[in-house]
């Protein structure tokens, strides 16, 4: 008699693989971005990156099925999830143009936690003790990264401290989309939903402020990033557009990819190499040295996220089921 099948390994090998890359193609956007965020509007950096990386997308959907892999029975929530990555990128870039590369990154590394948060809202998985202590260990990670009672929150604005934890909320919520629709789309056909969401509001950006005339007079760095005018690109920065266009095709397949294939708890831990890379990023490009706040802050924050991996490791139990509970 045939013994009982094996249940397929929840967060296979190249599962693993493709989140490390994409949080290797995340540093080079995320340094990119930095680099030419000076010089040109969000929304313009978005539009060139996005229509560069649709071709990319539409490529490699070439081999997931060709566009047949695009139909849907859930349109609605494939939308909801494109503006979620949208909002999440939005608010991230924007801090970048006035926070140190590491900092945003650390703070934004609160999102493996609220995807555990959320993978229990959502995707009906318990939160025990250890999790939710995990959990209130990552939170305060980030107050120590705030540095409370000290000057520092006088240097950056509040508000702007504050852009990459809601960038990691609605990155969290996305993910947590990405486990459930991931079982009826290709990663392909995913990341090139996500394109086009961010092409549509680029160009809705364009037709409101791409003129300018609301940075008129804006002095916070993060705003003007956001609405200054569109410009031409001199012939030196396109290599760095098109590098930006390849690394956002690049992105939306790996990260797609990742959590289509491996439980979301255990394929978020991984998201932790980011931060070395950031750090390291932030030293040799731009010269940033992460102080003894950043460092403790960080530490806590991973700690709490690996910790959480380490137990569901042990337990075998994962976070998001193969199978969504009720098909959407």
């Amino acid at each position: 008699m045939a013994g009982r099948p094996i249940p397929p390994d929840e967060t296979p090998p190249r599962a693993i693989a493709l989140i490390i890359a994409g949080m290797v193609f995340i540093t080079i956007n995320d340094s990119t971005i930095k680099a030419l965020g000076g010089d040109y509007p969000l929304h313009q950096m978005v539009f060139i990156r996005s229509a560069i990386g649709i071709l990319f997308s539409l490529v490699i959907l070439q081999f997931e099925g060709g566009f047949a892999a695009l139909r849907t029975a859930t349109p609605g929530l494939h939308l909801l999830r494109g503006l979620l990555v949208v909002v999440a990128n939005m608010m991230f870039f924007a801090a970048l143009a006035t926070m140190p590369l590491a900092d945003a990154v650390a703070l934004f590394f609160i999102a493996p936690l609220m995807i555990t948060l959320m993978s229990a809202l959502f995707l009906g998985e318990r939160v025990g003790p250890h999790r939710l202590g995990a959990i209130l260990v990552g939170f305060a990670g980030v107050l120590v990264m705030m540095r409370p009672g000290t000057g520092a929150a006088e240097e950056t604005a509040r508000w702007t401290v504050l852009l990459p934890l809601l960038a990691a909320t609605a990155y969290a919520g996305m993910q947590v989309m990405t486990r459930k629709l991931g079982v009826f789309s290709k990663a392909s056909a995913l990341a090139v939903y996500i394109q086009l969401v961010f092409l549509v509001v680029s160009v809705g950006f364009y037709a409101v402020a791409g003129d300018g005339r609301f940075a008129e007079g804006v002095e916070e760095e993060s705003l003007v990033f956001l609405l200054r005018a569109w410009v031409w690109p001199a012939p030196d920065d396109w290599p760095l557009f098109i590098l930006l266009g390849v690394m956002s095709g690049a992105i939306g397949y790996t990260l797609s990819a990742a959590y289509k294939m491996g439980n979301a708890a255990t394929v978020s831990s991984y998201e932790y190499t980011a931060l070395p890379m950031a750090i390291v990023a932030g030293w040799l490009v731009f010269g940033e040295v992460p102080d003894l706040w950043v460092l403790g802050g960080t530490a806590l924050i991973a700690g709490a996220g690996i910790y959480i991996f380490m137990r569901e490791r042990r337990r075998r139990s994962p976070v998001a089921p193969r199978r969504p509970v009720r098909r959407l």
